[in-house]
């Protein structure tokens, strides 16, 4: 690719079930000029999200779907190249939502510098950005945990599941993580500090929980659905919180087969006075001054930890992102487009 090449990955068909890399489609096209108004930037880094997942679906969902054809949309940190625009001066690094794609035109509505003096700029996609913020406005909104409590989040080396863990306990609640494979676990545990973890790729994973969770669960962080909400359900105490953030297990199924669990599940809510909430991040926009503020503290004080997976090459990110379904993906995925 020529640095005048502006390559972009676009959404060629909806997929049935797990998305395929034919789902995707390359094209290349000529560098944009800006207009007056407008700033060209040039993608850094590229985020890569669950909830993407449900943008190739045609499904009526909180947001509009991603079209046949058009660039697949995603979070970006970009450099400003070229400026027509007063409040932007080329160099300015910025966060964006130009999506899969190596150079992208903004009117700069929804920009926010970023201070690459202050943090790596990628943490503003990942610890200091949506992800984060998607852990703090969630558990402290709807989790509500209170000390001596016990908070147990699904996806626990992601993104999302290691700030829920990290800022549980700095409210002096105990977390458990819910993790998986030994590399993982030991991450969560030895690294980011929380007070247990449990594998769920172990055979004895409902009887593990069980042991790290002797006094039930107040707060679930859900993030994955499936077998895991099977094992954490039956130990929620009564008046328990559950923010629902994510469903990763049950992204790539056509159809739910079984029994309908519905009515036992409902008569348990009723019966424990359960507080089950989904939510999208944007709901608490007004938190987000907060957010920034106190993250940033908690991480140089060293309080909140957090990793990144980098993949190198804007090419690989259909593969990195089918990944990522599949839990292969260790901490932040992030796709550096650009140095």
């Amino acid at each position: 690719m020529t640095a005048e090449s502006n390559l972009r990955i676009l959404l060629a068909a909806r997929p049935d079930g797990r998305p395929k890399p034919t789902d995707f489609r390359f094209e290349r096209a000529a560098v944009p000029e800006p207009a007056e108004g407008q700033v060209l930037l040039k993608i850094l880094y590229l985020s890569l999200d669950p909830y993407m997942r449900g943008r190739m679906n045609a499904a009526k969902s909180y947001a509009k779907p991603v079209e046949i054809g058009q660039v697949m949309e995603g979070g970006t940190v970009a450099r400003v190249e070229k400026s027509q625009h007063p409040d932007f001066a080329e160099g300015d690094i910025v966060l964006s939502h130009s999506g899969w794609q190596s150079f992208a035109l903004s009117d700069g509505a929804g920009l926010r510098k970023l201070d690459s003096q202050a943090a790596p700029v990628s943490t503003a996609l990942g610890v200091l950005g949506m992800p984060g913020f998607t852990a703090y406005a969630g558990l402290l909104t709807i989790g509500r945990p209170k000390p001596g409590e016990t908070v147990v989040v699904a996806a626990a080396s992601g993104a999302v599941g290691s700030a829920v863990g990290q800022i549980a306990r700095i409210k002096g609640a105990r977390a458990v993580g819910i993790a998986g494979g030994p590399d993982k676990c030991r991450f969560v545990r030895d690294e980011l500090g929380f007070d247990a973890v449990v594998d769920h790729r172990a055979p004895d994973f409902p009887a593990q929980l069980r042991h790290a969770c002797p006094d039930g669960i107040d707060v679930y962080f859900e993030n994955v659905g499936g077998t895991v909400w099977d094992a954490v359900f039956p130990l929620l105490n009564d008046f328990a919180r559950v923010p629902v953030c994510g469903l990763i297990a049950q992204y790539n199924k056509i159809e739910h087969a079984g029994a309908d669990r519905l009515p036992v599940v409902m008569r348990e809510v009723l019966s424990r006075s359960l507080t089950i909430r989904g939510f999208i991040q944007r709901e608490f926009a007004d938190q987000r001054p907060a957010f920034y503020q106190e993250m940033a503290g908690w991480i140089a004080s060293g309080r909140v930890r957090y990793r990144e997976d980098i993949v190198d090459g804007l090419e690989n990110a259909p593969e990195a992102f089918i990944g990522l379904l599949e839990g292969k993906n260790f901490g932040k995925l992030v796709i550096r487009v650009a140095a």
